[in-house]
């Protein structure tokens, strides 16, 4: 199996780099960004500021070890010295070539933060999450079952490796608790925050009650707010907020929660193989956060901002997702059966718009147009276009 999987983001960071003096590029941690960026400025120098020597440098003497990098450099694990991007400023404020700075982490708040108050509008930000369906077919050539995409997920390093998944994810799992949330914020109970990351997979393409969820996590809604901020911030899962003509009546609307990764989701609900997978409860709700982040990667690693919605009337109709778009945006229904039945389409023929495109993203094989509503196999997400 070949070591470097072709990366969407790719073609958008060499672009990105041809008009900014800097690129940021962030996500979860095993996404594939050092692989990236490495592969896509082989020219650059790499170093990382994990080594603690490398680290204290960055830190104690940052013009000193800017001043090593005067041709550019990949600079990876930005995240741990934030106060670096003060001096990056000024350093490309004196030189101010395209792409002389390739800046990656794992961690989106902290990182953000510091680049936001120093690098605004000299900095493009991009985001590579784990491989995307499409990038998997390319590089494989095949199209696996849907039950072992879903309980594999998209994190490379397995996938290239050959290591079982489970094991894999499991261990993940593991390091994320022990070093990432320690690094991310002050959680005092790593046990009871386990538990409330099992009990949010438990909760992916659901809307969010946080006050329902901190009591079944035994903690305060404040609490739960500023977990689930965690998990957002470390690309683990997002709020897709839910959408209303009204932008005022928007906002006032639940977010569905979504796990960016179907495999994660798996382990963290101890689901051991694809074949337990077939019967589980939630595997309607696996597939329809396999549909939605597959939405999600096609434009992030295009450049593109997220712009994922969910939308619900009180009368009942409810779409897994809305996604804007010029001249007109789509609508996507997810459903994990095989056999197209007469309710999948219920919902969107009662959703009253004549600009949106409609879709049924499903388990079976077979493209179908019923009622001007474009039925969708799951495996032609590797090749569908969502505009721009």
């Amino acid at each position: 199996m070949q070591r470097y999987w072709s990366r969407t983001l790719s073609a958008t960071l060499l672009e990105s780099a041809t008009h900014y003096p800097v690129v940021t590029v962030t996500g979860p941690r095993q996404s594939g960004k050092t692989t990236l960026c490495k592969a896509t400025f082989p020219d650059h120098t790499y170093v990382s500021l994990e080594p603690i020597d490398t680290r204290e440098f960055a830190r104690d003497d940052p013009r000193g070890f800017l001043a090593q990098y005067s041709n550019g450099a990949v600079i990876d694990e930005a995240q741990r010295v934030p106060q670096l991007f003060s001096y990056l400023q000024e350093e490309v404020d004196r030189d101010s070539r395209p792409g002389r700075f390739i800046v990656s982490g794992s961690e989106n708040l902290n990182l953000s933060d510091a680049v936001n108050q120093s690098l605004a509008g000299r900095t493009a930000m991009l985001v590579l999450l784990p491989l995307s369906l499409q990038e998997r077919v390319t590089a494989t050539r095949d199209v696996p079952a849907l039950d072992q995409v879903l309980f594999e997920g998209g994190y490379p390093r397995p996938l290239v490796a050959g290591i079982p998944h489970e094991r894999w994810l499991q261990d993940y799992i593991t390091t994320y608790v022990q070093r990432d949330v320690r690094q991310l914020t002050q959680v005092a109970d790593l046990s009871a925050f386990t538990r409330f990351v099992r009990l949010c997979a438990g909760r992916t393409a659901q809307e969010l009650n946080l006050s329902q969820l901190g009591v079944d996590a035994g903690i305060s809604h404040n609490t739960a707010k500023s977990w689930l901020g965690v998990l957002e911030a470390s690309y683990l899962a997002i709020q897709v907020p839910a959408w209303h003509r009204n932008i005022n009546k928007r906002i006032i609307k639940r977010p569905k929660l979504h796990f960016i990764d179907t495999g994660l989701t798996c382990a963290l609900l101890g689901i051991k193989n694809h074949d337990q997978l077939i019967t589980h409860p939630l595997r309607g709700a696996i597939f329809e956060s396999f549909v939605a982040t597959e939405l999600l990667k096609w434009r992030l690693h295009r450049g593109m901002s997220s712009d994922l919605h969910h939308y619900r009337e009180t009368r009942g109709v409810e779409i897994d997702v809305l996604l804007p778009g010029q001249p007109r945006g789509s609508l996507v229904e997810c459903k994990v059966g095989q056999t197209v039945q007469p309710e999948f389409l219920k919902h969107l023929e009662a959703f009253d718009s004549g600009e949106w495109k409609k879709f049924i993203v499903y388990g079976g094989e077979q493209r179908q147009t019923r009622d001007q509503v474009e039925i969708m196999p799951w495996a032609a997400l590797s090749s569908a276009e969502w505009g721009h």
